[in-house]
């Protein structure tokens, strides 16, 4: 569990993100706030058809599926940013907000507070 500043395993992002209100095995040795992370993404206009068309037959809206996910990502990969410009390498009690802008963009917030964390053999 002796691991490097900033490399979780299995983590896609450089910086430790979770949702939980603390880190079993490690301790918060510093707590730097709440950060955000953002995007504002619009929608293609062919897919906005074939959603109408899709949700008439019902079933799943793939090409809408697929821009909330990426969406997702994004700002996370930006709430990972602004937390390690802040020196954290760990994001907890993170969340996501997300809200239509004139029925045609989606916004997807990711935040949560930006923390330094060590393992609990290295205190």
């Amino acid at each position: 569990m002796n691991q490097p500043q900033g490399q979780f395993q299995g983590q896609r992002y450089p910086i430790l993100l979770s949702t939980m209100n603390d880190l079993p095995g490690y301790e918060v040795t510093r707590v730097f706030g709440e950060v955000f992370g953002l995007t504002v993404r619009s929608r293609n206009m062919f897919s906005t058809m074939g959603a109408g068309f899709k949700a008439m037959a019902g079933g799943e809206l793939k090409g809408l599926s697929k821009l909330l996910s990426d969406s997702r990502h994004e700002a996370l990969g930006r709430l990972a940013e602004e937390a390690q410009a802040h020196g954290a390498n760990a994001v907890l009690a993170l969340r996501f907000d997300c809200n239509e802008i004139a029925q045609t963009a989606s916004e997807i917030a990711a935040y949560g507070t930006a923390v330094y964390v060590v393992p609990h053999t290295q205190r």
